[in-house]
């Protein structure tokens, strides 16, 4: 991966000093953007059924932290100003990320989504996958019809990652042999790619050389592979982030933290933790005694690590740009990443 945060390193005194502002300087140097970007995106998915509306004003009404949109406005504002095809861009990847979370706490059975009810909760599974489809084909619609082909083929190409990896993830995490290898694939593909379809999509906006935007790209990949850890990290409560523990073993997931703890363990150890994650996963007491070893092992600071290198080798790429207010806000976004708490 590259640079190293060591006394060496041009990061070390903006990482001791820096502290999680929630995006703050994001939020603050594209504000006019978000105003307006939360324009396009509550006109795009505005529909004529009744019903469909209704569950659009409810998901629009409960958005997250729109990390996604942001990355793409502040990408585009690296090569210039923002236009409408930067909007688009915005618009479309919220659109999709909201599509496949809808679909996403369907397939879970999952009651709630940041907070608040899942669509599937209040109106069942079959308007769950309407809404979810039809969040997807208008986002393309939004996309075809002002000739966005550059766009849409980024987006498309990481949409096909995702749902690759999420049934390589169905088949491979669960075998007690996944390699760190095979793992940092899966998420490369189910999380890291679409962040940076958002980065490239946002540069392809403003920007016409080729190898800036795959710069770009790669600057987006390695901030959501930080992300993805990060997530990993909180499954096995290293932030006190007020929701359960332990999901990932709970769903048979194997994440890095314990595929380090395999990978390190005497075999009795590897054979009781296999044991509870295929046959114990639903015992808590049984759980909590694997995320107990997880930490002792030092799979906890081993992914922190990983996840901190993958951060570093963001910002390398990010620190080839001139120095400018995006440059610093992606900086806090790709420290907020690694720092939030939630």
């Amino acid at each position: 991966m590259g640079l190293l945060t060591t006394d060496n390193s041009p990061f070390t005194a903006s990482i001791a000093t820096y502290k999680p502002r929630y995006m703050q300087l994001a939020k603050d140097v594209i504000a006019p953007e978000l105003n307006i970007f939360t324009e396009y995106y509550e006109n795009a998915v505005k529909s004529n059924a009744l019903l469909m509306d209704r569950v659009m004003s409810y998901l629009v009404a409960k958005k997250g932290k729109l990390m996604r949109p942001m990355f793409v406005l502040l990408c585009a504002k690296l090569g210039g100003e923002v236009n409408e095809q930067s909007y688009r861009a915005a618009t479309l990847v919220e659109m999709l990320h909201t599509a496949s979370l809808v679909h996403d706490d369907m397939v879970d059975d999952a009651s709630e989504r940041r907070g608040n009810f899942s669509v599937n909760a209040l109106w069942k599974n079959k308007v769950a996958v309407m809404s979810g489809d039809y969040l997807f084909a208008s986002g393309l619609i939004l996309s075809l019809a002002n000739g966005d082909t550059q766009i849409l083929k980024i987006y498309n190409e990481a949409i096909q990652q995702m749902i690759e990896s999420e049934l390589l993830q169905m088949v491979k995490s669960r075998k007690p042999d996944l390699s760190e290898e095979a793992y940092f694939k899966i998420i490369n593909a189910k999380t890291a790619s679409f962040l940076a379809a958002a980065c490239a999509a946002g540069a392809a906006s403003t920007m016409k050389d080729e190898a800036v935007i795959q710069k770009i790209h790669s600057f987006g990949t390695k901030a959501g592979m930080a992300f993805q850890l990060k997530d990993d990290l909180f499954d096995f409560g290293v932030d006190d982030v007020g929701k359960p523990i332990g999901n990932d073993i709970k769903e048979k997931k194997i994440t890095l933290p314990l595929i380090y703890t395999l990978q390190n363990s005497a075999p009795a150890i590897k054979k009781k933790l296999l044991y509870i994650v295929h046959h114990k996963n639903e015992d808590a007491e049984q759980v909590a005694h694997a995320i107990d070893v997880v930490r002792a092992s030092g799979g906890i600071a081993y992914t922190e690590q990983v996840m901190n290198q993958y951060r570093d080798d963001a910002l390398e790429l990010l620190y080839e740009f001139p120095a400018s207010d995006s440059r610093s806000a992606l900086e806090e976004m790709v420290r907020y990443i690694t720092d939030r708490k939630y």
